[in-house]
């Protein structure tokens, strides 16, 4: 059998583990123990909903408090990611588009304006920090959409680093971090599952010279057996060419 490339010193691989509250403390651990398993260890970031959907508060659940805080000092970067998780907005023009194809209701920050975005971005962030004892890593908006309310709130709160579909960035000097298509996965319907599979396959073939690679799990793709089989041919297929690493070396 051919070895396999070790990973290349400047190359970087980023994985994440988006939606992590109390309502999905069982998928996440079954994706944390895939996300370990495949990086060799606690090398990826969470991104933590204070209280997805209204259903699920953080601050009123200790147990979950007590696991988010091991899961963290434990060497896992944590991020915070928006604060309900949906979006209660009404949007027109390229939003509503992007409200309506790229997410189901969920892009809680497209449409908000500075000072709802700054409060529940601040509140989010004293939230998480008060429970894992340390800063959070940066702020991701929910199915990574912004708008013009989100980007000036993200600046002004000065967060170290953000993330949308196509970039790693720094709110403050606009310096970009990285570049490239994050791949994830959908699993609300049979079509975007297809679709989510054929990018993640045309994905390990196209990028693997590319500097900087991120993958995204969600708590629904361990519903479906073909998605965690894709997850995990492309975390092997990337972790072999590059090194997994924290959010924070891109700075």
């Amino acid at each position: 059998m051919r070895a396999m490339p070790l990973p290349h010193a400047d190359k970087r691989l980023l994985a994440s583990i988006h939606d992590v509250g109390p309502g999905s403390e069982r998928q996440v651990d079954q994706l944390a123990g895939i996300l370990e398993a495949r990086l060799g260890g606690p090398r990826f970031a969470m991104l933590v909903v204070p209280d997805h959907w209204g259903q699920h508060p953080l601050r009123e659940n200790t147990a979950f408090q007590t696991r988010l805080r091991a899961w963290s000092d434990s060497g896992i970067e944590m991020f915070v990611h928006g604060w309900f998780h949906k979006d209660t907005a009404t949007h027109s023009g390229t939003a509503q588009f992007k409200a309506k194809h790229m997410t189901a209701g969920e892009g809680e920050f497209l449409g908000l304006d500075e000072t709802t975005a700054l409060q529940r971005m601040r509140d989010g962030k004293a939230l998480i920090e008060d429970v894992i004892g340390r800063e959070t890593a940066g702020f991701i908006a929910p199915a990574w959409l912004y708008g013009d309310g989100a980007h000036a709130a993200l600046k002004a709160l000065g967060f170290p680093m953000a993330e949308d579909h196509w970039k790693v960035w720094n709110p403050v000097t606009g310096a970009v971090l990285a570049k490239g298509p994050v791949i994830t996965w959908a699993s609300r319907s049979g079509a975007r599952t297809a679709s989510s599979l054929a990018f993640a396959a045309l994905a390990r073939q196209a990028l693997p010279f590319s500097r900087t690679v991120r993958i995204a799990v969600h708590p629904g793709d361990v519903t479906k057996s073909s998605l965690l089989a894709s997850i995990g041919t492309t975390l092997d297929r990337f972790a072999a060419t590059h090194q997994p690493s924290k959010y924070a070396d891109l700075q």
